[in-house]
């Protein structure tokens, strides 16, 4: 089974920084698109970035010029710098990822487990 296991979460005060990290295991063939979402309860989990294995990245324009995702393709790990910090960020921040794995021989989506980020003073 492919996994991922997110790490780096915690109390932050506004205007402070974080760093996410996240990691792939388990049957990878191949490893597409990784990324972040984040959810507050009782809301839709939203996108907040993304990076291809080309390069290429995207952000929310709610988070974009704070934060920053990249890539360590050899260790399958994706991070997220979390800068400039507002309370409105606090949220469950959740790994996605598009991968190929040994099973199923085929591109599907996985979710790690959460890690919560809290900003407050």
């Amino acid at each position: 089974q492919v996994q991922l296991v997110e790490s780096g979460g915690g109390l932050v005060q506004p205007g402070g920084s974080l760093r996410l990290s996240c990691s792939a295991s388990g049957n990878i063939v191949t490893i597409f698109t990784m990324g972040w979402y984040r959810q507050e309860p009782g809301k839709q989990r939203e996108l907040v970035a993304l990076a291809n294995s080309g390069g290429s990245t995207h952000y929310a324009d709610s988070v974009k010029g704070r934060f920053t995702i990249s890539r360590d393709n050899a260790k399958n790990t994706v991070y997220l710098q979390l800068d400039s910090l507002k309370p409105e960020d606090t949220a469950v921040f959740y790994c996605y990822s598009i991968i190929r794995s040994g099973t199923t021989r085929d591109y599907k989506p996985y979710w790690g487990q959460g890690t919560q980020v809290t900003v407050s003073s």
